[in-house]
């Protein structure tokens, strides 16, 4: 069994992300591919962050009919930092027969080695480089291995989204319709 791990705070959850998927699923095989949402990125600034429950919310929209996705909330119901460790150990143990892949964007790649428990981490999946437009590709850093997704790459950020929103732009385009509409009746982003 090949399960696919897509950790982020997915906030929002966009067509990007959406595509990335679909690319994982087919290039790599996937059986089944789990959307991760974190509590709170040990990378990023949460000030702009919603909560949970409309991130979920939101991530549920966007896959209704995707049968070979899934929402894990596991690091949501952990609370606190969310490290990619925690989940990876918990994976590992749930499917032991399973070869797992986790996605990352390529801007992550270089900074591997500095996560939590780097090695254990190289040692449990095999990294997945998901490119952006335009970018550098970088080498995987020692112990990790891995591979850089080819398709569907797309300028798309949920910071764009952010700020779409908060200008009273119109983000259709950009989430599913579904997704845009719970943005806007839940006042999400304003």
């Amino acid at each position: 069994m090949k399960l696919g791990i897509y950790g982020g705070s997915f906030n929002p959850i966009h067509l990007g992300h959406l595509l990335v998927a679909q690319a994982a699923i087919e290039e790599l095989g996937l059986d089944k591919l789990f959307f991760v949402p974190a509590a709170q990125s040990p990378f990023k600034n949460e000030n702009e962050i919603v909560p949970a429950s409309a991130r979920l919310q939101l991530i549920r929209l966007a896959l209704v009919g995707k049968t070979n996705c899934e929402v894990d909330e596991q690091e949501i119901q952990r609370g606190g930092i969310s490290y990619t460790i925690d989940t990876l150990r918990i994976y590992a143990a749930k499917f032991p027969a399973a070869k797992l892949f986790y996605l990352i964007g390529a801007d992550n790649v270089s900074k591997l080695a500095e996560w939590r428990e780097a090695n254990e981490l190289a040692r449990l999946a095999e990294f997945v480089a998901i490119p952006r437009p335009g970018e550098a590709l970088v080498e995987f850093p020692k112990p990790f291995y891995g591979r850089i997704l080819k398709g569907f790459p797309i300028e798309i950020s949920s910071s764009q989204i952010r700020a779409r929103v908060k200008a009273s732009l119109p983000i259709e385009n950009l989430v599913p319709a579904a997704v845009a509409e719970a943005i806007r009746n839940g006042q999400l982003y304003v």
